[in-house]
């Protein structure tokens, strides 16, 4: 299917200013032996009398770097690269006011390779920018072993609740990039996705909850995006990592990364494999209530045994080829296959209002599953001359085939076990096709005084089919379950555009304002049947539905440094949440025979106003103040069938919401101790109609992160870390407090070649999770555990030899939203 055409742009973007400025700068440059500029290159602000790190730059592309507020003292520069010989500047007294600049930095080729060149700098795990919250990956020796969503799960803000759905800073919607595009999945296809994503391919997570309108306005939270690993020497470097954990069950993984570049051509790729062996138990307490009298009619208990076995091969295969010094071309392919196994054994007592038993249920769940995935992205980068004026382009075309099969029993007993009813067998064979075709185009114009604008087009179109059928076992014989069977084909496509200016007016002020049009058609056709709460059974539909809306998304982003100490900044955007494609879906999901999920065809978008205002002091503490409004809320929600003592869940367009709250990072680096707090508290408050029944839920919750490591001489590092969170609100459920604490050390060996770390994540077992949801007849418990304490070994290798590239090649593409919105079970 053609659906891809060439895209021109015309305007410009911002690279969203630093923390404070101030009068006291240092500046310079950095060349290799023949005067060429370096770029990529780290420099560091070392104090004199100790050589403790200030901070550090990083130079570029036409070498320079430049330090501002700096204090007054006594300093020395030093510059370290891969494959260039370490060298160090004179010592330098910086006085208030002044403006030094530094005598060029002429790199020498290090004589015997690059495995013998050692970085003393150390990043921090966390780093707080004006525009978004930085995650060092490595720099926690307690992320080794641990896989994607375990590593979110410990980041400033993020929280994951027992399904794996991501919320930031206590909203939910959050859309995850993968190196600049969209994940393309949602729910528990995006959380089986990030467990299978190992932490020794990431490099660092970027969170931004006001991303600038150069990104899709998808995401009522904001933009999370991980970055993986990437190289940008000359000559070749492959990296190899073994890891072992053993938690209630065992796992372990395998990561191949690889690049070689020669003269105008880069290669580059990964192969990784993952396998995951987790179990999980949940206990449920529901009260069937009239919903007129408001009489108890029955008592419901659920426990269920989870255990789920996840296999995830990976590879990914890309090439740069560079035209010309001001035009490169970029191609990748990736793809993974992950086969997977998901059994539930329920038991089920059924009581009457005074607690005495009258029937039991057994459900068993078996469910298989294999997800195929191919991407492809070709890009394009031409810069026209030495200002920064840029066009860039990229086409994606992404492909999911995924074949699931589900087969359901249920018995029944008496109070004292004997069997009843005859058993249920349901055989369902649930197949899911995603085509997804993305285009856009980028353009960057400096302008005069230090301003720049851009402005950029995107497309993109997708298409999803599902066709569910279901079969019941009777007498031994397979027969087509209709009422039960659905077909749901959906197509979308959305277009967009942007423009972009910012400028720094003077030296303390500076401003970034951009605008985001988004236009979404979209159509959906379901076929099969679906429950009615009206005649209390399944009944026969054909239902088609269309979209077509347009919404304008500004952003707007202030700064003022006030002093060398004191710098503020305020920043305001409105966002848009989409419903993932199957949650549109009126399809019936059945999980037992009292329990089943059901999509809805009326679901619409969500719409949020978010505004923060943060005060940064002294490059060490940045406090922020939060305010964000969203209408239409989507959430998840129960409904009862009180004569049948049946439940289903769906999502739904049930209030309004508002949040207020304040965050508060700090981080401290003293000799060989680095520390890092964050703390976030925030109101939040759901007002709205669900079930016919009004509802009004708020809360006040607490977050805490922390860490603290330590460096021994011979590279040694140990490292505590945890995060707590206090009771709150998530929707219509109340959640209890839960946390937990890691423990992790990381050691070179084999001449700095490899690395060992070891660690154990949740070391009291106390990510233990409990909630409620009480509102109209519904009366809800939830009590809730996983293999969450895990203890993990891994080993990494690193084979190298070349220089480093100055040249930086960007490997993000532009397919994002539309891949978050994929939903498929795990």
């Amino acid at each position: 299917m053609k659906k891809l055409f060439a895209l021109a742009a015309a305007v410009l973007t911002f690279t969203y200013s630093g923390f404070a400025q101030s009068s006291s700068r240092l500046k310079g440059e950095v060349k290799d032996e023949s005067q060429k500029p370096l770029s990529g290159i780290t420099v560091s602000l070392l104090r004199s009398k100790d050589s403790s790190l200030v901070k550090a730059a990083i130079t570029d592309k036409s070498g320079g770097y430049l330090f501002e507020a700096v204090k007054n003292g006594s300093y020395l520069l030093g510059v370290t690269a891969v494959g260039y010989q370490k060298m160090y500047s004179n010592v330098m007294d910086v006085k208030e006011g002044a403006e030094l600049s530094v005598p060029s930095f002429n790199l020498l080729p290090q004589a015997k390779g690059l495995q013998e060149v050692t970085v003393t700098a150390r990043k921090p795990l966390f780093e707080q920018k004006p525009d978004k919250m930085l995650v060092n990956v490595e720099a926690s020796p307690s992320n080794a072993g641990a896989n994607a969503l375990e590593i979110l799960e410990k980041s400033p803000g993020v929280s994951v609740d027992r399904d794996g759905n991501i919320s930031l800073k206590g909203k939910a919607g959050v859309q995850i990039f993968i190196d600049g595009k969209p994940a393309y999945l949602s729910g528990a296809d995006l959380a089986n996705y990030l467990r299978n994503l190992q932490g020794t391919q990431l490099d660092q997570i970027e969170i931004m909850t006001n991303p600038p309108a150069k990104y899709d306005a998808a995401g009522n939270s904001g933009i999370i995006n991980i970055k993986t690993k990437k190289t940008k020497q000359m000559g070749y470097n492959v990296m190899a990592t073994l890891g072992y954990s053993q938690g209630v069950y065992a796992s372990n993984n395998q990561n191949l990364t690889f690049n070689y570049r020669k003269n105008k051509v880069n290669l580059f790729g990964t192969l990784s494999r993952n396998e995951r062996n987790s179990f999980q138990e949940l206990s449920i307490q529901r009260k069937f209530i009239e919903q007129n009298t408001k009489e108890v009619k029955s008592l419901f208990e659920q426990v269920s045994h989870m255990r789920q076995l996840n296999m995830s091969n990976n590879a990914k295969l890309g090439a740069d080829f560079y035209v010309s010094k001001k035009t490169t071309l970029g191609a990748t392919v990736n793809g993974f296959y992950n086969p997977g196994m998901f059994t539930n054994n329920s038991d089920i007592d059924i009581a009457d209002p005074n607690g005495t038993l009258m029937s039991k249920a057994n459900g068993f769940s078996k469910s298989k599953s294999q997800w195929r995935h191919f991407g492809s992205n070709i890009n394009f980068r031409h810069q026209f001359d030495t200002t920064g004026k840029e066009l860039s382009a990229d086409v994606d075309y992404l492909n999911y085939n995924v074949s699931s099969s589900q087969n359901l029993m249920n018995k029944y007993f008496d109070p004292s076990g004997v069997p009843t009813n005859i058993p249920d067998n349901l055989l369902g064979n649930l197949p899911q096709l995603i085509h997804i075709y993305s285009g856009k185009a980028d353009y960057v114009h400096p302008l005069k005084k230090g301003a720049k604008f851009e402005a950029g087009l995107k497309t993109s179109f997708v298409e999803t089919d599902n066709n569910a059928v279901y079969d019941t076992l009777r007498n031994g014989t397979m027969i087509l379950d209709s009422a039960r069977s659905n077909h749901f084909i959906y197509t979308e496509n959305i277009n967009a555009a942007y423009v972009n200016y910012s400028k720094q007016f003077s030296k303390k002020f500076s401003a970034q304002f951009g605008l985001r049009l988004e236009n979404t058609t979209a159509k959906g056709n379901s076929k099969g049947l679906t429950y009615s709460n009206t005649y209390g059974k399944f009944v026969s539909f054909d239902s088609t539905f269309t979209l077509n809306y347009t919404q304008l998304f500004p952003t707007v982003f202030l700064q003022y440094s006030a002093n060398e100490k004191n710098s503020f900044t305020m920043n305001y955007g409105r966002r848009i949440r989409r419903p993932d494609y199957e949650n549109l879906n009126p399809f019936v999901e059945f999980l037992d025979r009292y329990t089943f999920e059901q999509g809805n065809p009326n679901l619409r978008p969500q719409f949020s106003h978010n505004i923060e205002f943060s005060h940064t002091f002294n490059n060490f503490l940045t406090t922020t103040l939060n305010y964000t409004k969203t209408n239409n809320i989507i959430q998840q929600v129960l409904e009862q069938n009180d004569q049948n003592n049946e439940t289903y869940v769906k999502q739904a367009n049930i209030a309004n919401q508002r949040q207020f709250g304040i965050a508060v990072s700090a981080f401290k680096q003293v000799k060989g101790f680095t520390g890092n707090v964050y703390v976030n508290v925030f109101n939040n408050e759901f007002n709205g109609i669900v079930n016919n029944t009004p509802v009004t839920i708020g809360a006040t919750t607490a977050m805490f992160n922390s860490s603290v490591s330590y460096k021994f001489k011979k590279g040694l590092t140990t490292e505590i870390s945890g995060f707590y969170r206090t009771g709150g609100v998530d929707g219509v459920f109340r959640i209890g407090g839960f946390g937990m604490m890691n423990i992790g050390a990381s050691m070179p060996v084999l001449k700095t070649k490899g690395t060992i770390r070891l660690n154990v994540r949740d070391v009291l077992w106390s990510q233990r999770i409990k909630g409620e949801s009480k509102f109209g007849n519904i009366d809800a418990q939830f009590q809730n555990y996983r293999d969450s304490r895990v203890a993990s070994v891994t080993f990494t290798y690193r084979l190298a030899k070349g220089k480093v590239n100055g040249n930086a090649r960007r490997k993000s593409s532009g397919a994002a939203d539309e891949q978050s919105r994929v939903k498929s079970g795990e």
